[in-house]
């Protein structure tokens, strides 16, 4: 297996940064972060979801898309995956995502999929949702560049289960699945190698990150999930290894690391060095 980085873990980092670093502590690719960036955060500091450093601007140039090809390229680094953030059913967005990851040479995109919440009709959610695939299957087509959605809390792919329900019938070189069991932590968690066995030939990527229940507050009986260090969190990874090599799967391990317990570049060293102990 590879190992990459979604630099929405490393929002201190310029994009210069980040890809010295990652070629530093020995990754073998990059997944960057591609939105737009909030102006009105700019001065703000950095953070995963407000000023990033280290994001791929989803209003770049052409231009400005080859220079950071070049520059990735110039490490040694590949693009396992361009992790867009694109709205419920934007096809503009898709389209504009596709483009990118063309010129910056990244085999898929991460897709949109429908969110789930007390007054959503899943049933609709699901249909609006494959109509939305539908399309973005047709891009992918004319791009050469494969469609994933991820599993993530929140959503009606939560679970690799309901995920495979979205995409199922859809063409697996054209629409695939992120798989990621530290959102499965919030919601979704299915036996390791059973969701790998049911995402069978959809899964396109994994994100390795982790999270642990604990109480809202002193005293209160509530819990909530909060973001770990990846060998410190309720996902096994141990397990989830063995799964993937039970299941034949090399691809990418793209580590997405919100715990904040040890500097970036501690943080990169430690999370490989723990990995590549499981392999």
């Amino acid at each position: 297996m590879k190992f990459s980085v979604f630099t929405v873990m490393m929002p201190d980092c310029t994009l210069e940064q980040t890809v010295q670093l990652l070629q530093q502590e020995g990754y073998d690719g990059v997944e960057w972060r591609f939105t737009t960036p909030d102006p009105a955060r700019a001065n703000e500091a950095p953070s995963f979801w407000g000023n990033n450093l280290s994001t791929v601007p989803a209003n770049s140039s052409d231009e400005q898309l080859q220079a950071v090809a070049e520059l990735t390229r110039a490490h040694r680094l590949q693009v396992p995956n361009l992790a867009a953030y694109i709205a419920e059913g934007d096809l503009e967005a898709t389209e504009r995502a596709m483009k990118a990851a063309v010129i910056l040479e990244a085999p898929s995109i991460r897709i949109a999929v429908p969110g789930y919440r007390a007054n959503t009709n899943y049933w609709q959610a699901l249909q609006e949702g494959r109509q939305y695939l539908a399309e973005v299957e047709k891009l992918s087509k004319q791009y050469g560049v494969k469609g994933a959605v991820e599993t993530h809390h929140g959503n009606i792919a939560c679970s690799a289960s309901a995920a495979r329900r979205l995409v199922e019938g859809f063409d697996p070189e054209h629409i695939g699945i992120i798989y990621d069991p530290g959102n499965m932590v919030h919601e979704g968690y299915e036996s390791y190698r059973m969701g790998l066995e049911i995402l069978g030939q959809y899964l396109a990527h994994v994100h390795v990150k982790n999270a642990r229940p604990r109480h809202n507050e002193q005293g209160s009986p509530a819990w909530q999930v909060q973001w770990s260090a990846i060998d410190e969190g309720q996902a096994d990874w141990k397990q989830v290894i063995e799964a993937l090599h039970a299941i034949g799967y090399d691809g990418w391990l793209s580590i997405e690391d919100f715990s904040m317990s040890k500097s970036t570049q501690e943080t990169l060293k430690h999370h490989m060095e723990y990995l590549k102990s499981l392999l």
